[in-house]
C-alpha cells in the first residue's frame, strides 16, 4: 500500500493546523505552527486570499485525510463505504476512520502517532482477539480485544508511547490494561465523542465528492 514519506511537519504548514502527526513534538516549542511559520512553497502569501468553496471543501478533506495518515485512493474507498451506510454519512466516515487497528492502536497509547501505529501493526506487534493482524486499515467491531504480542511487550517506543496514558487518560469508547498492554474497543464512537477532530467539518468532504 502507497504511503506518504515526506516531512509531516510540511503537511501541518500546508494546513496551517496542527495534524498532531509528530507525538511529543507536536505540543513543543519545535511544531511550525507554534513557531507560526509559513505554509510551504515560493510565494505562500499568494494562497493566502479568500477561497473558493471549492477550496474550503478541498482543505477540510486533505485535513482529514492527512489527520489518518491516508492517501487519496483509500481515503475514498473509506467514504464510498461510508456512503452505502445507513446514518449521516459524514458521521459514519468518522466512524469508521476511527475504527481503522493503526488508529485504534494509537488510541491506546501504543503508539506516539498513527504513523508509528501504523509501523507495529505491519510488523506483526499487534494481537486482535488473539490472531495477528498486519493490516493497518482493518476495521476493528465493537468487543474485539487489541492487545501487544508478547514478545513485543518489552520494545521501549511502546513502552514510551504508554507513559501518555497516565497524563491524558483514555477515551469513552476504548478501555485500556496499561500492565498487560491490552485494550477493549467497547463501542464504536459517536461523532461529538472524538473531540479531537471537533473542527473538522466532515459535511464538507462529503460535499465535495458529491459533485
Amino acid at each position: 500500500m502507497a504511503r506518504y514519506t515526506g516531512p509531516l511537519c510540511r503537511l501541518c504548514r500546508a494546513e496551517q493546523k496542527k495534524l498532531f502527526l509528530k507525538g511529543d513534538r507536536c505540543k513543543s516549542d519545535k511544531c511550525p505552527i507554534n513557531r507560526k511559520r509559513p505554509m510551504p512553497g515560493k510565494d505562500p502569501k499568494a494562497r493566502t486570499g479568500k477561497r473558493s468553496d471549492y477550496g474550503v471543501q478541498l482543505r477540510e478533506k486533505q485535513r482529514l485525510k492527512r489527520m489518518y495518515g491516508m492517501l487519496e485512493k483509500q481515503f475514498r474507498l473509506f467514504f464510498d463505504r461510508a456512503l452505502r451506510m445507513s446514518g449521516v454519512t459524514g458521521e459514519n466516515l468518522i466512524a469508521l476512520l476511527e475504527r481503522r487497528l493503526d488508529n485504534v492502536v494509537y488510541r491506546m497509547h501504543f503508539a506516539v502517532n498513527r504513523n508509528q501505529a501504523r509501523q507495529l501493526v505491519q510488523h506483526g506487534h499487534i494481537l486482535v482477539n488473539d490472531k495477528h493482524v498486519n493490516i493497518p486499515s482493518y476495521l476493528v467491531k465493537a468487543g474485539d480485544v487489541i492487545e501487544v504480542k508478547e514478545n513485543s511487550k518489552k520494545i521501549n517506543i511502546i513502552k514510551d508511547a504508554m507513559k501518555e496514558l497516565s497524563k491524558s487518560g483514555t477515551y469513552p469508547w476504548i478501555s485500556v490494561d496499561a500492565d498487560a498492554l491490552k485494550g477493549t474497543f467497547t463501542s464504536i464512537p459517536e461523532r461529538a465523542d472524538v473531540t479531537d477532530v471537533a473542527d473538522i467539518k466532515e459535511q464538507l468532504v462529503v460535499e465535495l465528492y458529491s459533485k
